[in-house]
């Protein structure tokens, strides 16, 4: 069974930290490229963060130097460690595996089911 599977949401005041964690099938996860995804309400569902298998990532502008990914290939788990919330991060993370190559601002591959973020003024 194809699966992702995303933990580690909740609600947070502005400036405070979560971590996402996200569990994914072996079948879809070595050598898959690995990513998070949001999208915030009336809005279209953007990149985060993304990671390769050999461990090279790539960041939102809007989130880069607070937030880190990381990918745990023993354990096939991809984090999110988010710092210095801003309530404009708040949306539903999503999770997400592709195989190499596709891009990061192609939507593609394989999706959990979300977890919400809400962080607070």
């Amino acid at each position: 069974q194809v699966q992702l599977v995303e933990s580690g949401g909740g609600l947070v005041q502005a400036g405070g930290s979560l971590r996402l964690s996200c569990a994914a099938s072996r079948s879809i996860f070595s050598g898959n490229e690995m990513a998070w995804y949001r999208q915030a309400p009336g809005k279209q569902r953007e990149l985060v963060a993304g990671i390769t298998s050999v461990g090279s990532t790539a960041y939102a502008d809007s989130v880069r130097g607070r937030f880190t990914i990381s990918r745990d290939n023993a354990k096939n788990t991809v984090s999110l460690q988010m710092n210095n919330l801003k309530p404009e991060d708040t949306a539903v993370y999503y999770c997400n595996s592709r195989r190499p190559g596709i891009g990061w601002r192609t939507e593609y591959g394989y999706w959990g089911q979300g977890t919400q973020v809400t962080v607070s003024s």
